[in-house]
């Protein structure tokens, strides 16, 4: 008979966050010791986390997490960041040597701010001037993947189990209001350091359990906005999706909820007529951004982070909350290593967004 992980787990991958809602900082052990729970979910071959508020003495800086093939790669890469922006503080990304991580690339990081005759010259804000230089670098330069780049924030991955990851990253070292954690079980791409989730880009990144099957014309869409889906997978689309809607579009995150998982037309035609002129714009605006499939998904946000289920909920998702500190995990037992005692737990609707932000309630629906 076979065991446990022993076979194919049809809704595998791992997702799991936690966030202080005051913004007081804590351990990034404690987001490793949860992913640790749901290792069944993961095959070894990506494994992930996303930190926010880890970075306060660079915090008005874009940190920029590299990966580099080779010497010549990096130096490739520094010439152009040394021409558009105000290189502040680089350094290696500090990692411990585990037999379990293994064909590690060069991993650096840089705090950097535009340079204020580049941007003057390019008419963009600094977000978008940012996003354009690490969307240049990722397609024009071999052997160099900018894979974090908001601010006070950063993102985490590599090839492998996610708690060796995060022993690897030396995660506990780090210090922050919200993480999040990924452990991968690849079904459609193959497992390789840029393929790791969390996918990010700026202040976003995005965990997610699941498979898109609308992601060619997802991508095909969101292409036709500047942006370059490079790594063939969905989770890199969902993110451009939010940040498009977000960042560009000026949407609220229940409305960008109301997109990616549009309620169904038959529900729609039956709400009040305010509500239902709302919805019946979402839906018909922001038709190609509607994501199909099944998917559960943690996103995070400068200020914040929201979990979100496909309509029809084919991936599981349990919240919980104690005392200022929300937890969001696909098994509640990955919630209960990071809090025993907790006050509040549901699982939310297929469709109905969760929402936190510092210093605000716990948003539903």
């Amino acid at each position: 008979m076979l065991r446990e992980g022993e076979f194919r787990i049809p809704s595998g991958c791992a997702i799991s966050g936690v966030i202080d809602k005051t913004g007081k900082r804590f351990s990034g052990g404690t987001i490793v010791d949860s992913i640790a729970v749901m290792r069944e979910r993961s095959n070894g071959l990506g494994g992930g986390f996303a930190g926010y508020g880890i970075y306060p003495e660079y915090k008005d800086y874009y940190a920029l997490h590299v990966f580099y093939d080779t010497q010549k790669s990096k130096a490739e890469c520094e010439d152009f960041l040394d021409r558009h922006f105000d290189i502040i503080n680089l350094s290696k990304i500090p990692t411990a040597k585990i037999k379990e991580i293994t064909d590690e690339p060069l991993i650096w990081r840089y705090f950097v701010t535009p340079l204020p005759t580049k941007l003057a010259e390019s008419q963009m804000e600094e977000s978008e001037f940012t996003a354009r230089c690490v969307f240049r670098i990722n397609t024009q330069f071999d052997g160099v993947y900018v894979f974090s780049s908001g601010k006070n924030m950063g993102v985490f991955k590599a090839v492998g189990f996610p708690e060796d990851v995060g022993r690897f990253y030396r995660l506990e070292e780090y210090e922050g209001w919200c993480f999040t954690a990924h452990g991968r079980y690849p079904t459609n791409t193959p497992g390789w350091w840029g393929g790791a989730h969390p996918f990010a880009l700026l202040g976003y990144s995005v965990v997610h359990n699941g498979e898109i099957s609308s992601y060619d014309a997802n991508r095909r869409n969101i292409e036709m906005f500047g942006y370059k889906c490079t790594l063939q997978t969905d989770t890199e689309v969902i993110t451009y999706i939010i940040d498009y809607l977000h960042r560009k579009k000026g949407l609220t995150l229940t409305e960008i909820s109301s997109v990616i998982a549009a309620p169904f037309w038959q529900e729609i035609r039956a709400m009040e007529p305010e509500i239902r002129q709302k919805h019946e714009y979402l839906r018909t605006m922001f038709s190609a951004q509607l994501i199909t499939g099944p998917f559960s998904i943690l996103v995070g946000f400068d200020g914040g982070l929201m979990a979100l289920n496909d309509r029809l909920k084919l991936r599981s998702m349990v919240v919980a909350e104690k005392g200022s500190k929300v937890f969001i995990s696909s098994e509640e037992a990955a919630i209960r290593v990071m809090e025993p005692e907790i006050e509040k737990i549901w699982s939310p609707r297929g469709g109905e967004p969760v929402i936190i932000k510092l210093n605000d309630e716990v948003v539903r629906g």
